[in-house]
């Protein structure tokens, strides 16, 4: 496997865009990705419509795209040269529906996944606003594992799906620095992170997936700050791993889980000392942000920026 990743964007949201919206959006992408990568077809016949935005990585045999729905109705038709796939939708706002041929319709809303076969021909219905990202593998990576079923459904709120979610963020984000061995390594781990979800289980030993893990870790933290309950124990345990392979995860990013925590408490405190109006008190500060007491918010706060909350509080009015 050999090259760097490509980006791609489309929106055919606008009315400006005219009717035939799924032609102007395979053209964009055999434009910006190549002909390499063909989409398959849709039939949105006379009742269906297609007005869709879209960013999406795509690394060798692999995508992933975040789809934003204005309208999606439609049937796809047989995949020929866009190749035998599986995709994973991981649902954040709204919903998708499929139907089978035989009338089998399978919901999936937000907060959870669907992990299916792209054939035969399904029926689409999305929900007008729904946001989704969608993880577009080679099937001979995950068909296995999907034991002869169509698709796999679960929740997004597994550990395993924290961890493919937080990679596939980490790959949108670091796509454009990415040499050939980056790609083809951010592509192995997001295979496995994939097998994983299916399985129900990943592997926390496996050395690639400890940025994911790290990632997902902080993730998790981000939502937590406020919660005194946050340490590096209740995190391990929200993931499904021992505490010693979180900190091995982070000990990769030079930054152990506490010290993690700790700095992006102290940046939040320093950003409510910072505001113009409104602002709390010292001890209101610490209270809100679990240090334990005013003296060690203080003594942590002049560690990390040299000066005391009241003096950077005080600089602000000047």
């Amino acid at each position: 496997m050999n090259g760097h990743a490509k980006t791609f964007s489309a929106d055919v949201t606008a009315p400006s865009t005219g009717p035939d919206r799924f032609d102007t959006f395979r053209h964009a992408w055999a434009t910006q990705v190549g002909e390499v990568w063909p989409l398959a077809g849709l039939d949105i016949g006379e009742s269906g419509d297609f007005r869709i935005k879209a960013q999406a990585v795509t690394l060798h045999d692999t995508v992933i795209a975040d789809v934003h729905s204005a309208s999606f109705l439609g049937q796809t038709t047989a995949a020929g040269g866009a190749g035998d796939r599986v995709l994973i939708h991981l649902m954040r706002r709204g919903a998708w529906r499929f139907t089978r041929p035989g009338g089998e319709t399978t919901a999936v809303p937000a907060g959870s996944f669907i992990a299916r076969h792209n054939g035969p021909p399904s029926m689409f219905a999305v929900d007008p606003g729904a946001t989704a990202r969608v993880l577009i593998l080679p099937a001979p990576v995950l068909e296995p594992l999907l034991g002869g079923r169509q698709h796999v459904t679960g929740s997004a709120d597994s550990a395993e799906v924290r961890l493919l979610t937080a990679h596939a963020s980490m790959i949108g984000e670091t796509a454009h620095d990415l040499g050939p061995a980056g790609v083809r390594g951010a592509r192995d781990a997001l295979f496995e992170l994939a097998k994983g979800v299916l399985r129900r289980e990943f592997d926390d030993v496996e050395p690639r997936l400890a940025p994911a893990l790290a990632r997902a870790a902080m993730e998790i933290a981000e939502r937590r700050l406020t919660d005194p309950e946050l340490t590096p124990a209740s995190l391990a345990r929200e993931l499904n791993v021992s505490v010693r392979t979180l900190h091995r995860a982070f000990a990769m990013a030079e930054e152990s889980v506490a010290a993690y925590i700790r700095r992006r408490r102290l940046e939040h405190a320093r950003l409510e000392l910072a505001a113009p109006l409104g602002r709390p008190s010292v001890s209101e500060v610490a209270a809100r942000w679990q240090f334990a007491d005013s003296s060690h918010f203080i003594r942590a706060f002049k560690n990390h920026y040299a000066q005391t909350p009241a003096e950077f509080a005080r600089e602000r009015e000047i």
